[in-house]
């Protein structure tokens, strides 16, 4: 890995960490990922505090630091839009990075409302016949996005699947609100930030397609890193929760986590093997789909 890419995912890890808030799940991924950059632990790679004073210099260029800063964004509204110490993070990370307000502005802009989107708003996609229609079609909208060039671009996946787990929740019954939603995601090994990081680090990082990084940017439910194998994993991943919802709100929430996470399993091996017959669908709907169109739609709830 050479060095700028190590400082790319020094900054990703330490956005992760910024808020103090690690579940042992997420934790053990982050570490994963610092042992392929050749540190002992997430810990060792800044942790949300002070990043090393040669960072700047080791991305090099502008293009480079903008996104290393778009990556820290994505992650750091991950879970919601960034709280205070994440806020402080950013803003931190923006001055050791000698971007200036106007240029950072925008991205900041996007990851608060995507962050922020409201988990009780309508499917983006539009309207579908049944729910099978519903939960493929918001699969091959968070596939689609892994295929997007913006780093901003795998944070839009989080509101898409918890809209997706509120409307299927709704349709029997269930009020279900953001931390709800989320639980369920989690559950399944869904974890917002790492989920996130691994789909902006697979756009901004470069020799990932092979070796221990590689493999690891699969991220957490399986799969393996670039855009077109990124876009099966968050496909797969999307279906079978959307799937695993209907079956659990269906039965009145009556499964307890080892058989929701044993259906998940089946479920999302399912979708890998549906995902080469929807591979050109979800080609077609990442060249026709806008990011900035997408965030506003996900903002307004």
């Amino acid at each position: 890995m050479d060095a700028r890419d190590r400082a790319l995912l020094e900054i990703g890890i330490a956005a992760a960490l910024a808020d103090g808030m690690c579940d042992e799940r997420e934790r053990s991924h982050l570490d994963a990922m610092a042992s392929a950059a050749g540190a002992e632990s997430s810990a060792a790679l800044g942790a949300g505090r002070t990043l090393p004073a040669d960072i700047a210099t080791r991305l090099g260029t502008p293009e480079a630091k903008q996104a290393a800063y778009d990556l820290a964004v994505a992650v750091c509204n991950a879970d919601g839009s960034a709280n205070e110490a994440e806020t402080r993070f950013l803003t931190s990370l923006r001055g050791t990075l000698g971007l200036s307000e106007a240029r950072a502005a925008d991205a900041a802009r996007a990851g608060a409302a995507l962050g922020g989107s409201a988990v009780t708003g309508a499917p983006a996609a539009g309207t579908a016949a049944s729910t099978d229609d519903l939960i493929l079609q918001q699969a091959v909208l968070a596939g689609a996005l892994e295929l997007l060039p913006q780093a901003l671009a795998s944070l839009a996946v989080i509101p898409v699947q918890l809209r997706l787990v509120y409307q299927i929740g709704k349709q029997h019954g269930q009020q279900l609100d953001a931390a709800q939603a989320k639980d369920l995601l989690a559950t399944f090994g869904i974890g917002a930030a790492t989920q996130v990081l691994d789909g902006a680090a697979r756009r901004v990082l470069s020799g990932v397609a092979s070796g221990v990084l590689g493999r690891l940017l699969g991220g957490l439910v399986g799969g393996v890193a670039g855009s077109a194998a990124g876009a099966g994993t968050v496909f797969a991943a999307t279906y079978a929760l959307g799937h695993a919802a209907e079956q659990y709100y269906r039965q009145g929430r009556k499964l307890d986590t080892a058989d929701l996470q044993a259906l998940f399993a089946k479920l999302r091996d399912q979708a890998q093997t549906l995902y080469p017959k929807v591979q050109a669908q979800i080609q077609e709907r990442a060249r026709t789909l806008d990011l900035r169109q997408l965030t506003a739609s996900l903002s307004r709830g």
